[in-house]
């Protein structure tokens, strides 16, 4: 009853197992509690040009940044990386006041950067893939069983250009939701690039000869 719901808030008495029964009305599980609570913390979507502008100028606290999105701990870090244990503090600790994190005790790491987290259009991060990391990614046969490269081209209608933009957009949600469900020994994990690009295009040979 509402009665009893506000005893409980009042009293400050909720069990676990008081926890967990109305986690089972609900359909829920603790887990997903948790999650709501994350979730509903606010989070940064986008850093200024100036804290780009520093990730990208320092390649360790640009790789420190990464792995603590790829959801690896402290001591995965300094384990699987030539970064010592002081290094690795201090790009934490510059992290955390750049907001993209908590820095908790024992160098425990709370992540304050949403998962739909984007680089500013242009902005330094962007310009260090489009320069560097872009030609790098794309130099590949990308023929192993865990690589996939397809390029198509047709004639769309602007109504079959918004269902495939939907579908895109789809799978952008897909991928960050599957990154936020991972977690574990980062041996066990391997890094992944999706590269996504849609834009109105004809081939430069072929718009020469269009009358």
């Amino acid at each position: 009853s509402e009665a009893n719901i506000k005893r409980i808030f009042s009293n400050g008495r909720l069990s676990l197992e008081r926890l967990e029964q109305i986690c089972g009305v609900m359909g829920l599980d603790l887990i997903d509690i948790v999650r709501f609570y994350e979730d509903s913390r606010t989070r940064i979507s986008y850093l200024s040009q100036d804290q780009e502008q520093e990730l990208a100028g320092n390649t360790e606290l640009l790789l420190v940044a990464v792995c603590v999105r790829n959801h690896m701990t402290f001591e995965e870090i300094v384990g699987q990386y030539k970064i010592s244990h002081a290094s690795c503090i201090r790009h934490l600790a510059r992290l955390d006041r750049l907001g993209l994190i908590e820095l908790l005790p024992n160098n425990r790491i709370r992540i304050l950067i949403r998962e739909d987290f984007s680089w500013l259009p242009g902005g330094p991060i962007e310009t260090l893939f489009r320069t560097q990391m872009q030609k790098e990614f794309l130099n590949s046969r990308f023929s192993g069983d865990l690589s996939r490269q397809l390029f198509l081209s047709g004639l769309f209608s602007k109504g079959a250009n918004e269902v495939l933009l939907q579908k895109i957009s789809k799978l952008v949600s897909d991928f960050n939701e599957l990154h936020k469900q991972e977690y574990g020994d980062p041996a066990s994990r391997c890094n992944y690039g999706l590269y996504i690009a849609y834009r109105p295009w004809v081939y430069s040979a072929f718009e020469m000869l269009r009358r």
